[in-house]
C-alpha cells in the first residue's frame, strides 16, 4: 500500500510553503495521521511536526446536450497537509 500518491503543487499550496513550512499531499484515504508522518519523512528525510488531513468530496456536474441530460461526477480523495520543522525543507522539483 503506497501511501503518498502526488504531491500537491498549486498557486496556494507553494505559496503556503513557502511561508508556512507545510506541505500537501494526496494520499491513500486509508492511511492515518501515523503512516503519512512515517512515510514523508522516509521519503523525504525532514521531520514533521504535524500532520492535518481532509476528505474531498467528488463534485457533480450535469449538462444539458442535444442527447439529453449528461451527468458526472470527479473522483473522491483523502488530502494531508504536513508541517515541517524549522529550517527543514521539500524539493518538488529536485528530480525533474
Amino acid at each position: 500500500m503506497s501511501i503518498l500518491i502526488k504531491p500537491i503543487i498549486t498557486e496556494k499550496a507553494t505559496t503556503d510553503a513557502e511561508v508556512n513550512n507545510r506541505y500537501g499531499f494526496v494520499v491513500n484515504p486509508q492511511a492515518n495521521k501515523v503512516e503519512i508522518k512515517k512515510a514523508v519523512e522516509s521519503a523525504y528525510g525532514v521531520s514533521v511536526e504535524k500532520v492535518r488531513t481532509m476528505n474531498v468530496r467528488p463534485d457533480r456536474k450535469t449538462r444539458y446536450t442535444k442527447t439529453g441530460i449528461q451527468t458526472g461526477k470527479t473522483n473522491a480523495y483523502k488530502k494531508a497537509i504536513v508541517q515541517v520543522a524549522e529550517g527543514d525543507t521539500i524539493d518538488f522539483y529536485s528530480n525533474i
